[in-house]
């Protein structure tokens, strides 16, 4: 999802990843580019252990395009 100028699609991308972020361990979600032409995240699996995200998301055609979602000690949203 690239960022439109005005912030909304960064605003909009956050919104995602705090909805499909999970309370506890990891979410591997990917973006469905064509449901809409700026991206729309969508959960592939979840994940107890970093590791296992980690390893599903590596194992992807193109693992740039995959995110994995989690909260931090803080309870903030996270991802990489």
């Amino acid at each position: 999802m690239r960022p439109d100028g005005n912030g909304s699609d960064r605003i909009r991308l956050q919104r995602q990843r705090e909805k499909l972020t999970p309370d506890s361990g990891f979410c591997l979600v990917g973006i469905d580019r064509l449901a809409d032409v700026r991206g729309e995240l969508y959960e592939i699996e979840r994940y107890d252990r970093y590791q296992d995200a980690l390893d599903a998301k590596n194992f992807r055609d193109s693992p740039e395009e995959y995110y994995i979602l989690y909260r931090d000690a803080e309870g903030n949203c996270c991802h990489r």
